[in-house]
Parts: C-alpha cells; sequence; structure tokens
C-alpha cells in the first residue's frame, strides 16, 4: 500500500494540476476544509489552536498543500462561517438599513483579516509544500451572513443602493487582503469559497451574480495571476447558468462537486479545457460503502478525471467531516494514488 505519511511535498506537481499545463509525476490531492473533529482523529490530538498539528495532518494525509483560510475580523457574536451547527438564514442580519451600514464596525480595510496564521505556517511547512490560501466565506456568504438571505432578497427590490454598499466593501476588504496573501511567497496559489447556489439553482439570479459578486471574482482572480498565481473556487451548488461566467472571471480551477447536480467527471468532459476541476468524491459514498467498493470507486475517478491529460487532484466533493471515518477517506487516497501510478 502506498505510505501516505513518508510522501514529499512537491507544490509544483499541484500547479500542473491548477495550470492545466503538463502531467504531473503523481496524483495531488485537495480539500478545501477539514472539521478539527476528522483532524484530531487523523493525528490522535486537538487540533484546535495548534498550527503545529495542522500542518503535520495534511502532510500525514500525503498533501502538496496546506489549505488554510481567515476570515474577516468581524464579529457576529460566537458564529463559524464553516464548521459549525448550521444557522437560520436571519439569525446574524445585522444590517438592515443604511444606517446600520454606516454604523457597522467594520474591520481595518488596511488589515481585514489576521495574517499572523500564514505567517506561522509558513515557519512550519517542510520543503516543497505551499499553501493555498484566502479569506474566509465569500462575497456572497458574508453579504448574505450579515443582511439575511431574506432581507438580502427584499433589499435588492427596496433598497438597491444598501446591497451595492456591501457588496463594494466587501470588494475593497477582498482586495486588499489578497493582495497581501499573493505577496507571499509561501502561498503558491489564492483559493476563494463561496457558496452560491442549492441543488436546483443559484440563491441570487445569474443577473445578480453577474453585478455584484462576479466583478469581486475577477479582481480576485487579477490579484492572484499578477503575481503569478492560480486562483481555485470552491462553490456548492447547482451553477449551471453561470459556469460560464465563472470561466471568465479567470478561475483556474473548481471545487465542490454533487452527483445529484453534476458529476466531478461530467464537468470535467464539458469544462475541462478551460478550468480544471479538483476533489469530487462523494462524501456519503465515502462515509458509508466498503472499503473495497472505495478503491473501486477512487480508481474509477482516476481513470475518468486523471487519466488522459492528469490535470486533476483527487479530494471529496466537499469537505473532510466529522462524521467521515479516516480510514475510509484514506483507502480513497491510497487506491487513487495507486491507480495514477500503474497509469505511468
Amino acid at each position: 500500500m502506498t505510505d501516505l505519511a513518508r510522501h514529499r511535498p512537491d507544490f509544483e506537481q499541484f500547479l500542473k494540476v491548477l495550470r492545466r499545463k503538463g502531467r504531473p509525476a503523481h496524483l495531488p490531492f485537495y480539500e478545501h476544509i477539514a472539521s478539527d473533529g476528522f483532524i484530531s482523529a487523523r493525528i490522535g490530538r486537538p487540533v484546535a489552536g495548534s498550527w503545529r498539528n495542522y500542518v503535520e495532518f495534511w502532510m500525514s494525509m500525503g498533501y502538496d498543500c496546506v489549505p488554510m483560510e481567515i476570515h474577516f475580523s468581524i464579529d457576529l457574536k460566537g458564529d463559524s462561517l464553516h464548521g459549525g451547527v448550521s444557522r437560520g438564514s436571519e439569525e446574524f442580519a445585522v444590517i438592515k438599513t443604511l444606517a446600520d451600514f454606516e454604523k457597522f464596525p467594520w474591520p481595518s480595510e488596511g488589515a481585514p483579516i489576521n495574517f499572523h496564521p500564514f505567517e506561522r505556517v509558513t515557519e512550519l511547512l517542510p520543503d516543497g509544500a505551499k499553501i493555498v490560501g484566502g479569506v474566509g466565506g465569500g462575497p456572497y456568504e458574508w453579504t448574505s451572513k450579515l443582511m439575511g438571505v431574506m432581507g438580502l432578497s427584499y433589499a435588492l427590490v427596496d433598497c438597491p443602493e444598501l446591497v451595492e454598499r456591501v457588496f463594494a466593501k466587501f470588494s475593497t476588504l477582498y482586495e486588499n487582503a489578497l493582495k497581501v496573501l499573493a505577496d507571499m511567497p509561501s502561498i503558491g496559489a489564492l483559493r476563494q469559497g463561496d457558496d452560491l447556489g442549492f441543488k436546483t439553482s443559484t440563491f441570487l439570479s445569474p443577473d445578480d451574480l453577474r453585478k455584484f459578486v462576479f466583478p469581486i471574482y475577477r479582481k480576485m482572480t487579477a490579484i492572484a495571476h499578477a503575481k503569478g498565481k492560480p486562483f481555485i473556487l470552491h462553490s456548492c451548488g447547482n451553477l449551471a447558468e453561470v459556469y460560464e461566467d465563472i470561466i471568465a472571471c479567470g478561475v483556474d480551477a473548481k471545487h465542490s462537486f454533487e452527483e445529484t447536480i453534476l458529476p466531478v467527471g461530467e464537468f470535467k468532459r464539458q469544462y475541462g479545457k478551460r478550468i480544471a476541476p479538483i476533489g469530487g468524491l462523494d462524501v456519503d459514498f465515502i462515509c458509508r460503502r466498503s472499503k473495497d467498493e472505495i478503491r473501486a470507486y477512487a480508481r474509477r475517478a482516476v481513470e475518468e478525471c486523471f487519466a488522459a491529460d492528469g490535470h486533476w487532484a483527487l479530494g471529496t466533493g466537499n469537505s473532510l467531516t466529522n462524521y467521515m471515518p479516516v480510514e475510509n477517506y484514506i483507502v480513497a487516497l491510497e487506491a487513487g494514488r495507486e491507480a495514477a501510478e500503474a497509469l505511468r
């Protein structure tokens, strides 16, 4: 079996996937996030508060990169945009009027996030590894969080100026944060998570996404590309109506796939010449199927997504959850890398 922990990281191989240029020497892995519970189950000790343990986890799994994100310095009274218990869509709505916008305690535009964690992880990276870094929570996610999904929907009609000002504020905050991150030599690629849709559609209309969200994506990708770094977008939901827009924004790679919406193999057939798919293994399948079934599943994914050109990274379609058996995921990684090695 493949010894994932003995893998020597080589971020250049992952870059070949993101840039869709050249065939990587091994099958890279990628995940957007991993829960604290999953990480702790793998390394046998808590990860919270320890960037050393966090880096050790990714390296123990055979990765070439450490994915990480830091949220804007915005206090929503105990809320966690990712990784916590799901909340009601209006629970943290605090911006309902232009007056609310004006008095809201926005983070400093000069330092909208805490950059120290990236500096700390840089100190811990082994040779050959890089960070794939960005801001936690995307433009749509943050705006719908602060305004509420219903509040945002009403404001699009009742007070479009408020919507424009909130998105414009976040545009500035992302731009300033990513300029700093893109300048860090230890960050090999920029990334952004922003869940734009659900099973049948996007939350905002395609026209509203084109007006408010995609201009921010274009700024993000331009900042990354100006420093010679690719840009990854993680976004859940049915994005069929806006994939062409996402590609036009300059996004290099797309993460998050659901087989009931668009399997990763089908995405690669439709769009893989212009944007790299990464991940795509069904979380439920990995959680509940036998190890033999998981091995066969991972091998099929390699054949479908990696064999022809090498422009795919193995991972789940969403994230590593508390309830996913670690041993099942390792089976998928090992089987995938072995299948890729057999193609050489």
